[in-house]
C-alpha cells in the first residue's frame, strides 16, 4: 500500500479545529488556555511520530495490522461516546488481533524487533483498557495504545484508508494525548462530549 505522511503544517486547511466546546463547569480561562496551548503546537507543528520504512516484505504482517487499526477505532469511537462497556468490549478485540500479529515471518530483524516491541506495547495498553473499571481509568491507556497502532500502521503501511493523528494538549491531565481517527473532524476520545471537538490533526497518513 502507498504510505504518505504530511506534516499538519502542510494540511492547514483541514488540520486545525480550535478546543471550542467544553464542559459548562470549566472556566473561561481554562478554555482560553486550551487554544493558546492548541494554537502553539500548529505553529510548530512536525511530524510526531518517526518510524522506520518496513513496507517491503511486509505481509502478512500488514494485513494484520490493517485489521488491528480496524479494531483500534471501534475502540477510540467508543470512548468518545464515553461507553466503557463498549470500550471494553473492542478492546478484547484488540487484543485478540495483536496477540495473533505473525512477527515470525518477518525476516527483517530490525523489522521484527519493532513490530514485537509495538505489539507487545498494544498488548499491554489493550490490557489495561479491558480491565479497567471506569471510562477515565480506559482513558489513561489510550496514548500508548494509539502511538504504537499508528506507528504500526505508518511503518509498515498498513493502512487501506486516510488516517488522522490527532491530539488534544489538555488530556491526561495537561499532558496532552494523542488518538488515530479516520475522520479529520476532531472527536475527543479523552473528553466525549465534554470538549467534543477539542483538538487537532498533527499528521495525515495516506
Amino acid at each position: 500500500m502507498k504510505k504518505t505522511f504530511f506534516a499538519a503544517a502542510v494540511v492547514a486547511a483541514f488540520a486545525f479545529t480550535s478546543c471550542s466546546e467544553s464542559n459548562t463547569d470549566n472556566t473561561a480561562a481554562t478554555t482560553e488556555h486550551h487554544e493558546e496551548a492548541d494554537h502553539s503546537e500548529m505553529d510548530h507543528a512536525q511530524a510526531v511520530v518517526e518510524t522506520p520504512d518496513y513496507t517491503s516484505g511486509a505481509e502478512p504482517v500488514e494485513t494484520q495490522i490493517s485489521q488491528l487499526v480496524g479494531e483500534y477505532l471501534k475502540l477510540k469511537d467508543a470512548l468518545v461516546a464515553s461507553d466503557a462497556d463498549a470500550a471494553r468490549a473492542a478492546a478484547n478485540e484488540v487484543l485478540t488481533v495483536a496477540k495473533a500479529m505473525p512477527v515470525a515471518s518477518l525476516l527483517d530483524t530490525e523489522a521484527k524487533a519493532f513490530a514485537e516491541e509495538k505489539t507487545d506495547k498494544v498488548i499491554s495498553s489493550a490490557t489495561s483498557i479491558s480491565g479497567a473499571a471506569d471510562i477515565d481509568a480506559q482513558r489513561e491507556n489510550l496514548e500508548q495504545l494509539s502511538e504504537s497502532v499508528y506507528a504500526m500502521a505508518k511503518a509498515f503501511g498498513a493502512n487501506d484508508q486516510q488516517l488522522y493523528y490527532q491530539h488534544c494538549p489538555m488530556a491526561l491531565n495537561d499532558k496532552g494525548g494523542y488518538w488515530l481517527s479516520s475522520n479529520e473532524e476532531i472527536r475527543n476520545p479523552y473528553f466525549g462530549d465534554k470538549m467534543l471537538k477539542c483538538g487537532s490533526t498533527k499528521e495525515v497518513l495516506d
